[in-house]
């Protein structure tokens, strides 16, 4: 069993790596405006979208203009997804006659898919109309995606000297190029695998034993696609992709993995490809997969092992499947669990807060550190911030003056730097606090001690890395925790991407300077590690507190 668990973790990787540098050149091509398959399809409808949506003009923009037109655009369609979930009872296709949500869950719900966080306090097979779900919710899904994806791509544009490109133009093509083409493919394999697409209303039956049962079903194969595709990951039923019809066997599992973890994956090989450094990508990608690797490797030892004061008490060793999808067992969810918190997906296929304490561990660090694989787009980003700190870091200890791709690192870039990783533990930390300084009237903690301080942190590291995924043993569709999510959420979503926009721009405008013996190499082993290290020692030391307080305490606890 063991080591069954552990080849299917291991192929699945390599599956992984394999299609990185193909898809990496694809992207890469799309946003340099090069020639791919789709453009005999493609350029008419982008033409017809340009149109129609008023862009006549396609200049280059600033960084605070670009930022600008992501807040405006979001700003607008929040506004027109909270109008449609409000009024969904007097919309069409609503067979099951849903009512409109509360307004705080409605407010939570909206800023959660806007954000590409899709942190979800309602469980969609009971709450949610087909037309919510799909012009709505799938709506958000692809268009948060997409801004996620044009401000990553911005990003890399100005490290590597360009200029930062035109919002309205990126999120088109990350639309039309990318998101859509593979969710269309990949919704129709996932409904040849049984996963249904239908807005038939909830079916009922009567079972064997003369009982009535109901069945939710509805359009789930084009909802849960862009769900894994797009880093959005919530579900359409409550219980996410371990619920038969969104992920009804390993076929379907193995496809959601790969959707999920591509595209972040392949955007550190398309900055090699901006950057024409393939070397320094390859070094930073073996890089994020090693610390992947540890961490999904400390996440299944833990649930194989299992839980030992269970195991004491019956007298057998067997692993930890509380809480698990039985027909995926404890490996393919131990690699789920680090894969969806790594990449800011969310989705689950398991429960996380049944996970060992190792489980949990290795998923709140992933949303601590948010760049293993990070965000859609945003997650390269962050990546990027870590190495310019090292190259400043490590500059100023060898005395050499701190310059990454030929563009020195100043003040400002410093600044914007610290910004950037300062907002994630404001976000996650304070509210954290005020929230277990009242936990009976606030935190809704189902489990009492160590366990539950992970719950509360976890919720909020969850919102503020917009990944969305939770340790469901919380009362979390309170007015208390849907407006102080929503905040958590919109702080580590939009103050990040403003300050990475004007970074990007910053870099963007430095004349290169040419390189001498003094310049610090950048594409080199030894300064790989290094910025390994102070990844790890920013991130670990932040929110180690934290990690002592909730899994390493909860860890000896139950080892006692």
């Amino acid at each position: 069993m063991l080591l069954q668990g552990f080849l299917q973790i291991v192929l699945t990787l390599c599956i992984v790596i394999a299609i990185t540098p193909l898809l990496g050149k694809y992207i890469a091509k799309v946003f340099m405006g090069e020639r791919t398959l789709l453009d005999p399809i493609m350029n008419s409808l982008e033409r017809i979208i340009y149109v129609l949506g008023g862009i006549a003009r396609r200049d280059d923009m600033t960084g605070w203009q670009y930022a600008r037109a992501v807040i405006y655009t979001n700003v607008f369609m929040g506004g027109f997804v909270y109008i449609l979930l409000m009024s969904q009872r007097a919309l069409p296709l609503n067979p099951n006659k849903f009512g409109a949500m509360r307004w705080d869950t409605a407010l939570h719900t909206t800023i959660s898919f806007l954000t590409n966080t899709d942190q979800q306090h309602y469980a969609g097979e009971t709450t949610l109309s087909y037309f919510s779900q799909t012009a709505a919710l799938t709506f958000l899904m692809f268009t948060s995606a997409a801004t996620g994806l044009a401000v990553g791509i911005a990003f890399i544009r100005g490290l590597t000297g360009k200029k930062l490109g035109n919002f309205y133009i990126d999120i088109t093509r990350a639309i039309t190029r990318l998101l859509l083409p593979l969710s269309l493919v990949g919704a129709i394999v996932l409904l040849n695998q049984g996963v249904p697409q239908t807005f038939a209303p909830t079916q009922e039956v009567v079972t064997l034993e003369g009982a009535r049962q109901y069945i939710a079903r509805g359009p789930v194969a084009s909802f849960e696609m862009i769900k894994q595709l797009g880093e959005n990951g919530g579900g359409f039923f409550g219980t996410n992709s371990a619920h038969p019809f969104e992920n009804p066997n390993n076929i379907s599992n193995l496809i959601e993995i790969i959707a999920m973890v591509c595209i972040p994956s392949a955007l550190i090989y398309t900055y090699g490809v901006f950057a024409n450094n393939i070397k320094q990508a390859w070094l930073l990608y073996w890089m994020v997969l090693i610390i992947f690797v540890v961490l999904v490797g400390v996440t299944a030892i833990g649930e194989y092992q299992g839980n030992p004061l269970i195991n004491s008490s019956v007298g057998i060793e067997q692993p930890n499947l509380e809480g698990k999808e039985i027909r995926f067992g404890w490996a393919q969810t131990a690699l789920w669990a680090v894969l969806t918190t790594a990449t800011m997906c969310g989705a689950v296929n398991g429960m996380h807060d049944s996970l060992m304490p190792a489980g949990g561990f290795s998923t709140l660090l992933n949303m601590f550190l948010q760049i293993v694989w990070g965000g859609q787009g945003t997650g390269t980003a962050y990546l990027f911030i870590f190495v310019i700190l090292t190259v400043f870091v490590t500059g100023l200890m060898v005395g050499r003056t701190p310059e990454f791709l030929g563009r020195k690192i100043e003040q400002r870039e410093i600044v914007l730097a610290s910004l950037i990783l300062l907002i994630h533990p404001i976000a996650v930390l304070i509210p954290s606090a005020i929230t277990l300084a009242f936990p009976k009237t606030l935190a809704g903690i189902s489990n009492p001690g160590f366990h539950g301080i992970s719950q509360v942190v976890y919720e909020y590291a969850s919102a503020s890395a917009n990944n969305g995924s939770g340790l469901e043993g919380l009362n979390d569709n309170t007015l208390w925790w849907n407006l102080s999510a929503a905040v958590s959420m919109i702080i580590g979503r939009y103050i990040p991407i403003i300050a990475i926009l004007l970074l990007a721009e910053s870099m963007g405008k430095k004349q290169p300077v040419p390189e001498t013996p003094g310049t610090l190499r950048t594409d080199t082993s030894l300064f790989v590690t290094v910025t390994a290290g102070v990844i790890l020692i920013l991130g670990v030391l932040t929110f180690f507190p934290v990690l002592a307080l909730g899994p390493i305490a909860e860890g000896f606890k139950i080892a006692k």
